[in-house]
């Protein structure tokens, strides 16, 4: 039996498209609050702000992208340098919405003279590659978070024996058992919230074996008003958040693309690689005045949208709702963000891998020829930057990963253009 698919605009029942939210809310939370504790700043305003900017991003896109908007990680280097150096994180404000104009400008680039460039600079060979990064480059951590490998430590640090904790194994990997079971045996309506129903049961389980901190809920308070902060302006910081905007948009582009395969729509030509990117910038201008960390769109709810078929949009405002709700009501908040490590890196080394596996779909779907010399060196070097740990400081910023992976494949490409330009390249 073929797994129903749920349409971009298609609007499910309200009691139907409440685990539906909650399914996208618990995926993204963990990474989406850590954000904020790293950087010393109230999770609750980020929650909220994912909220309004997801909401803002969906009524910019006219409905027509499913996509959940969440705190990046890839301004953690600089906003720390900012906080210890540069005034803190008010200062550091100025730069998130530096952020979110560069995107705003882009967006009219994009609508002025079209996509074809994308087309230069990132071609399958080179999007495919940096959309499997994104999935492989998670994994590891979704591998940690399952007990099944060490943190890594920090440079000087004395390396224990790795001891592998019973009880996280047992937990993490009988939440992937039923989020795999889920997905491919589930018939009718728990057929599409599988990823819901696995952290479900890997919850109750880690309750069962002692797992879960269930003090931080009785000490949550009901009610409580999120932190604003006013921004300040400062040239240094915007100085030193601007490289990291290059990074989000390499990341932005790839999403789109891999949420334009995985929906079999072309999201970049309609509603549009620039209403996209207007949505995000106009998002994260708005954070930037409220003092909450930029926005992204999130790999993990692309994950979710593969895994359930269910693309609607209307889920995802829901999921929005329920994250602007959540940041008023502390226990609620207190509850998801006590989910172990064990079920989210369970869940996680499923939703991480599918997204892997989307890159090698493109490679299917483009009919990249690997036989020719140009694809299998953009392929190659582009694989290598990205899963090699290979890494280069810009400024305060470190490129590695997906974000170097995608320069690399970017300039790379734009030498063999020039090449062809020249007429220097034989490529067989």
């Amino acid at each position: 039996m073929e797994k129903r698919t749920v349409g971009i605009h298609e609007k499910l029942p309200l009691l139907q498209s409440l685990p539906l939210s909650l399914q996208h809310l618990t995926a993204m939370f963990g990474a989406t609050i850590l954000v904020p504790i790293l950087l010393g700043v109230n999770p609750a305003i980020a929650l909220l702000m994912n909220g309004i900017g997801t909401i803002l991003y969906t009524i910019v896109t006219k409905g027509g992208i499913p996509a959940y908007l969440g705190s990046s990680f890839a301004f953690i280097a600089p906003v720390m340098l900012i906080n210890a150096s540069y005034g803190g994180f008010a200062h550091a404000q100025s730069g998130f919405i530096f952020f979110g104009l560069f995107f705003i400008l882009i967006s009219f680039v994009v609508y002025k003279w079209g996509i074809r460039w994308i087309d230069v600079v990132m071609p399958p060979a080179v999007m495919g590659a940096v959309v499997a990064i994104i999935g492989l480059e998670l994994a590891p951590v979704a591998v940690q978070m399952a007990g099944l490998a060490p943190w890594p430590t920090n440079v000087g640090q004395v390396i224990q024996p790795f001891v592998m904790d019973k009880n996280t194994v047992i937990v993490s990997l009988f939440t992937l058992i039923v989020g795999i079971a889920g997905s491919v045996m589930f018939r009718g309506f728990m057929q599409i919230i599988p990823v819901f129903f696995a952290v479900i049961a890997g919850y109750i389980l880690a309750l069962v074996l002692g797992i879960v901190n269930t003090e931080a809920i009785a000490n949550a308070a009901w009610f409580a008003l999120p932190t604003f902060s006013a921004p300040v302006y400062d040239i240094n910081a915007i100085l030193i958040i601007a490289p990291a905007s290059i990074v989000v948009l390499a990341e932005h582009i790839s999403h789109l693309i891999v949420t334009g395969k995985i929906t079999d729509t072309d999201l970049m030509k309609n509603p549009g690689l620039h209403r996209s990117l207007l949505g995000d910038g106009l998002s994260n201008l708005v954070s930037g005045f409220a003092g909450s960390p930029p926005n992204t769109t999130y790999g993990e709810n692309i994950g979710v949208m593969a895994i359930t078929r269910v693309y609607s949009v209307w889920i995802i405002r829901i999921a929005a709702v329920l994250a602007i709700l959540f940041s008023f009501i502390g226990k609620i908040a207190a509850a998801i963000s006590t989910i172990p490590n064990a079920v989210m890196g369970g869940i996680t080394m499923l939703l991480y891998g599918v997204i892997a596996v989307q890159g090698f779909r493109m490679f299917v779907e483009q009919k990249v020829d690997f036989s020719k010399n140009r694809n299998m060196v953009l392929g190659a070097v582009t694989f290598v930057v990205g899963i090699s740990g290979a890494a280069i400081n810009i400024g305060t910023v470190q490129l590695k990963g997906m974000a170097f992976a995608a320069i690399t494949g970017v300039v790379l490409s734009l030498i063999f253009w020039v090449f062809d330009k020249l007429k220097l390249m034989n490529d067989k």
